[in-house]
Parts: C-alpha cells; structure tokens; sequence
C-alpha cells in the first residue's frame, strides 16, 4: 500500500506561480511512476504530468507544457508539481497518483494509488 499527502494550494492571480507537492508514505520503493492530475468543476479528471521515479523522465499535457514542471525527491518520497504563470483555466482540485505498474505517459487508472487533493484557485 501507498499512501499520498498533497499540500501547497492556494488562491493565486493570474501570472502566479505556486508549488504542489505530494508525499508518498509506505511501500514507496515499489513506486515505478507518479503523476498529476487535475478535476475542475463539472469536467472530466485530466492528466496534467508524470514523471519515471528512477528515471526521472517526464511529460507534460500540451495545455501546461513550457508552464509546469515535475519532479520528484527520492530521498524525501516527495512528487513536486511547480506551476508558472497560472491561468484561470488552470484552477482545479490537483491529484497526486502513483503507480507500481511500469508505463508511461498519462496511463493511470482508479486502481493505482490518488492522493485527497489539494484546491487550486486562479482569479483572473
């Protein structure tokens, strides 16, 4: 079993930065990849970026490519979600995942491991 714990949400303005994180407690080392996603109101849950744990290789949605950066901390089991020049389009609950599956890309399914969520908002 994993467990996730995201913080660092908050209400920003657009042109903002904030920083994500996500903190994986158990059996980490079985973690292969990790991910964020993000569910706004009345939309479907999208994919937003993954990241290879050991690799460290990653992608991006094209809608926040160039704008977010992943990354992760083996050492700390942390999964960091960095995010400049926030748009209003941008506000969301974000999810952190973790799979012990290999894959990769956006390829995440219920059964993996999610995170509660941490609010994001953006005022234009």
């Amino acid at each position: 079993q994993v467990q996730l714990t995201e913080s660092g949400g908050g209400l920003v303005q657009a042109g903002d930065s904030l920083r994500l994180s996500c903190v994986a407690s158990g059996r980490t080392r079985d973690i292969q990849r990790l991910a964020w996603f993000r569910q706004a109101p009345g939309k479907e849950r999208e994919f937003v970026a993954s990241i290879l744990r050991l690799m460290g290789s990653s992608m991006y949605a094209r809608s926040v490519e160039g704008r977010f950066t992943i990354s992760r901390s083996i050492a700390k089991d942390t999964l960091y979600l960095s995010m400049n020049n926030l748009k209003p389009e941008d506000a969301a609950v974000y999810y952190c995942v973790a799979s012990t599956r290999p894959g990769t890309g956006s390829g995440f399914a219920n059964g993996d491991y999610w995170g509660q969520g941490t609010q994001v908002t953006v005022s234009s």
